[in-house]
């Protein structure tokens, strides 16, 4: 009896011994017809370097089989041929007498609409889904983190089904696009509420919705006819990320085994006379103790990041990808990544973060600047000069005695040099957004400032991105914290107070403002003076009005802007560039007519937007 026992323990030692345990295998599946043949698989399980893998699928052939130092992991890189069809693909993993088979789905091309793109016909409302609105109580408490909406910085509850009942919503008040802050899988300790810490490239955080949800969100936003942006982060990870707890190398990482904190100093890249060493610690640095710097010279890891952007893309759909912290990580990859999705998706448009508070340094992330000897590739970046000077100038307390250089001349400083970009047109417009102090300043109740402000942003060149709650005036500084600047919207969550998503849960002066920016939004989209239209401004002179036009073909938009507290009166001779024969135009704002023949009276912060018949 007791030599059966040891018999039967010795059997199972030696099963354990040879067993194959798998725990991951990233991506799940992908899909035939791809441009780029090469699939890469990630293979995580215990001592699975020792395994033997075979392949078995028409049109699949193995191209390389990599361990790398860590025996938990495998890297199968796969050539899908166009002649392979969809179906489902055997992974047999072999280690003595052991076996196990993984099967992995070839999907066919997904034939939904998406990956569409964005441009200058377009305008973003960007939301951060954990304060936008809260439709599933379900997923709120997890991970033994609970919802405090009394604390900025924690968890409130919104979620993809909220954001879904909201999108009529949004599309009534005239947006066609929508950016999301990311919405992938953050299970940090305290809750990681604005998604910038993934611990998970291929999940959508549970506490917000599921992955099929997500889909649901974009089909949906795509029969409504608006689009969907995602935001992506690949400069760093949450450091609560399985692969912390067990590398797939030594160099995974950027400074892996000793903390170093990035400088933020982006102008290193582009300095002529900056240390090598002040560039390293930039890109190479983290960007938090929370948030590990990746290592995208690491091959594996670089294709890994690719390929997730294009699995994504494919399989949700999405039209469009803002790239956090773009200076941050290796410029050579991103450079690579922008082409690759590109080569993939030729409608397709990346926006990336940039945040330079000065137009030469955004304009040297541009591709094709000729101010850059290596080309990004990345089609849009973000002018956070012009929103730091909009900031400042609208409401500026300038008069007409201070001449030149003061109020709105600063916007058209900023403006006169766009020779500086490879493509104007292409630059992501905005008044404020997730991490600037908001437009809106507390306790103002004059809309001039707001007014001028919203019709400038739909009327000048770019692609203009508006931020949620702005239509409502939400205000709040940075100073007062992230938590304050990125409130809940009112009417989002059951019992609250007020709902501002419908008329009769706002202020009158909250609805003077809604429907100003709901008129220009939807005039918007049928102007295509404003969407690809030349623009052609003047210097503001000692009146201290900023004026300018868009013009396409035979159609032609007039903005004629105060920047001061007195009435005004231009002489329209100075604009017949412009204006021409046209004698009249029609103010969009109010449906009135006004005489363009002779001299044009602006009262005071006044705004028109005339579309000259």
């Amino acid at each position: 009896m007791k030599r059966l026992l040891l018999f039967t323990i010795c059997l199972l030692c030696a099963s354990s011994v040879y067993a194959i345990d798998i725990s991951r295998l990233e991506p799940a599946c992908w899909w035939v017809g791809m441009k780029n043949p090469e699939l890469q698989i990630m293979v995580y399980g215990k001592n699975i370097a020792s395994s033997q893998v075979y392949i078995d699928y028409p049109g699949v052939r193995v191209k390389e089989i990599v361990g790398v130092e860590n025996p938990n992991y495998l890297f199968l890189y796969l050539d899908i041929s166009r002649d392979a069809s969809p179906g489902t693909m055997n992974l047999i993993f072999q280690k003595g007498k052991e076996k196990e088979i993984r099967a992995f789905e070839l999907k066919e091309r997904n034939k939904k609409v998406g990956a569409a793109g964005f441009s200058p016909a377009d305008v973003m409302y960007l939301i951060t889904p954990d304060r936008f609105a809260n439709a599933d109580p379900s997923n709120d408490n997890l991970d033994d983190v609970k919802i405090d909406r009394s604390r900025g910085g924690a968890r409130h509850g919104g979620d993809l089904r909220g954001i879904i009942n909201k999108l009529d919503y949004i599309r009534d008040l005239g947006f066609t696009t929508i950016w999301l802050n990311p919405v992938l899988e953050n299970r940090m300790p305290g809750g990681s509420y604005h998604g910038y810490a993934i611990t998970d490239f291929y999940q959508v955080d549970p506490r917000f919705g599921t992955n099929e949800e997500y889909c649901e969100l974009i089909d949906k936003a795509h029969e409504k006819g608006m689009k969907v942006v995602m935001d992506m982060i690949f400069n760093h990870c949450g450091s609560s990320h399985w692969w912390l707890k067990d590398f797939p190398s030594s160099d995974w990482l950027n400074n892996q085994d000793n903390f170093v904190q990035t400088n933020h100093f982006k102008w290193t890249l582009m300095d002529v006379h900056a240390p090598q060493s002040e560039r390293e610690i930039l890109v190479n640095g983290w960007f938090g103790r929370g948030m590990p710097d990746l290592n995208q010279k690491n091959r594996h890891l670089a294709r890994y990041l690719i390929q997730n952007s294009i699995w994504w893309i494919e399989y949700s759909r999405i039209d469009g990808i803002r790239q956090d912290t773009h200076p941050y990580a290796d410029y050579d990859f991103m450079a690579t990544w922008c082409k690759e999705v590109e080569n993939e998706y030729p409608d397709f448009n990346i926006v990336g973060e940039a945040w330079y508070p000065r137009g030469t340094a955004s304009a040297w992330w541009q591709r094709d600047s000729k101010m850059n000897e290596s080309n990004s590739n990345l089609k849009t970046v973000m002018d956070f000069d012009l929103t730091f000077t909009c900031q400042k100038a609208f409401g500026d307390a300038c008069s007409s005695r201070e001449g030149f250089e003061a109020g709105l001349f600063k916007i058209y400083e900023v403006i006169a040099q766009d020779f500086l970009f490879p493509d104007p047109n292409n630059v992501l417009v905005f008044l404020d957004n997730h991490d600037l102090g908001r437009f809106m300043q507390k306790g103002e109740s004059d809309l001039r400032r707001y007014k001028q402000a919203i019709a400038f942003l739909l009327t000048t060149r770019g692609i203009p991105q508006i931020y949620y709650g702005t239509e409502i005036l939400m205000s709040g500084t940075k100073a007062e914290g992230d938590g304050i600047i990125r409130t809940d919207f009112p009417g989002g969550w059951a019992g609250d107070p007020k709902d501002a998503f419908t008329r009769e849960g706002r202020t009158d002066l909250q609805n003077q403002a809604w429907d100003y920016m709901r008129k220009l939004l939807n005039w918007r989209q049928r102007c295509d003076a404003v969407k690809e239209g030349k623009l052609i401004h003047y210097t503001p002179d000692k009146s201290g009005c900023y004026v300018y036009a868009r013009v396409k073909d035979n159609k032609t938009v007039l903005v004629l802007m105060n920047g001061t507290d007195q009435n005004q009166t231009l002489d329209m001779n100075r604009f017949h560039e412009v204006v021409k024969d046209y004698r009249s135009g029609k103010d969009i704002i109010t449906d009135t007519i006004v005489a363009i023949d002779t001299a044009v009276h602006i009262p005071a912060r006044g705004v028109y937007i005339l579309e000259l018949v």
